[in-house]
């Protein structure tokens, strides 16, 4: 059985600065560990990892802020549609030195600059062969350790002919800062300014099972419906989504109150190039089993079951499908040992989940109030609890008994 685990997620940022010394962007760097260096077997796993990293287990937000974003891309990344989940306004495709800057490879880079990405060459060295690709071209950065610096100057006054912005990467002194300034260098990247710095986080591996059988369903005739269930079916799965959704839509202004609001607001393109990029990027890890995460989910069918009864309402709903969520999410901070406020804000739930995650406020969060409840066996608060939200007590130990074999069916389905 493939069951997601628990584990640290690693990744290295490194700031790039202008002309003021003020950070602009940052390099996003593959980090497997907390050193702060790369290991990796895969040029492509290690930047498929950054990718999926930053979008589904840190959130771009969290990242970058209001900054640009470099990603290194390699020639089978760049040629990818799973590219293409990242939110163009904030991101730089950065072409390692590894690409062969081929006219396949400048027509895919035309195309993705027509989808409003900008185009960044990494460690690059001049050459007129390569003057179409300058023409369009949004960032040359320029390793000063390989460049001979009598050769800068000359180099700077080729590309100053284009109307491309100039990096100085592995700057380490102040006196190669005021030499790179001088020549008409704008960006700056180097161990002067700032060394790299590995952010971790706590998150869940998504059961491999789960995201191949999600990509099955995301192939050819699509149904909406096996994608949602999917989604029911593992928590952790949706913990991603919703992170990748408020990645992608970066300032998102509306509120998600349900996981199939949620689906919608990706869109299945995206949906499907995240689901891709998973697969690719995770680790061959067989997991362990959190039972956090069977709580979690026995909890959002409980209340979808309440909600269901209580309000008459069909399953697929927006109440019922909100009583789901909010069920799922409810244990989110002590999975992720982080304060509940901190996800609320950065999920962007909506105000009625948000109050009942917070406070066990409105109906929503007297009814999640009771599956606590109930889930303690206190059974003198449960008859108060009951009687306060008007829910009878057959009615609640009704919803328990078909939580609990909901769940059983899934796992022996696995």
């Amino acid at each position: 059985m493939d069951i997601p685990s628990l584990t640290k997620f690693f990744l290295g940022r490194q700031p790039i600065l202008d002309i003021r010394q003020e950070i602009v962007g940052y390099e996003l760097l593959f980090r497997s560990t907390e050193k702060n260096y790369s290991e990796y077997e895969s040029q492509d796993q290690a930047s498929m990892s950054v990718i999926s990293s930053a979008l589904a287990n840190f959130g771009l937000n969290n990242v970058l802020g209001d900054k640009d974003g470099f990603i290194n891309v390699t020639h089978d990344v760049l040629f990818s549609d799973m590219v293409e989940v990242l939110p163009p306004r904030q991101t730089i495709l950065e072409l390692l030195e590894s690409v062969e800057l081929t006219d396949v490879v400048k027509d895919r880079c035309r195309q993705l600059k027509g989808k409003n990405y900008r185009i960044a060459l990494d460690d690059h060295v001049y050459s007129p062969e390569h003057h179409d690709l300058y023409r369009f071209v949004d960032i040359v950065k320029i390793d000063l350790l390989e460049t001979n610096p009598a050769d800068l100057p000359e180099i700077v006054a080729a590309l100053r002919q284009f109307p491309v912005t100039l990096l100085a990467e592995r700057i380490e002194t102040m006196e190669r800062f005021q030499d790179c300034l001088e020549l008409g260098f704008e960006l700056f990247q180097g161990y002067f300014f700032a060394r790299p710095v590995v952010l971790k986080r706590k998150g869940l591996e998504p059961s491999r099972m789960a995201m191949l059988r999600l990509l099955g369903n995301l192939q050819g005739d699509t149904d909406f419906g096996k994608i949602e269930e999917i989604f029911r079916d593992h928590p952790e799965l949706s913990y991603n989504m919703l992170k990748l959704v408020n990645s992608v839509h970066m300032g998102l202004r509306e509120k998600i109150n349900s996981l199939r609001h949620a689906i919608m607001l990706l869109g299945l393109g995206k949906l499907r190039r995240w689901v891709q990029l998973a697969i690719f990027a995770s680790a061959d890890s067989r997991g362990i089993n959190n039972p956090l995460l069977e709580m979690a989910a026995v909890r959002g069918r409980l209340l979808e079951y309440l909600v269901m009864e209580h309000y008459h309402l069909p399953r697929g709903s927006e109440q019922v499908d909100s009583a789901f969520m909010l069920g799922i999410l409810s244990l989110v901070d002590v999975l992720f040992e982080t304060p509940i406020e901190g996800i609320v804000r950065e999920l962007r739930l909506s105000d009625e989940i948000a109050a009942a995650l917070l406070n066990r406020d409105g109906e929503l969060g007297a009814l999640l109030a009771l599956a606590e409840t109930l889930e303690q066996t206190n059974f003198g608060e449960i008859h108060h609890l009951t009687e306060t939200c008007g829910i009878p007590v057959a009615t609640l130990l009704a919803a328990q008994l078909d939580a609990f074999s909901w769940r059983t069916g899934i796992a022996q389905d696995k």
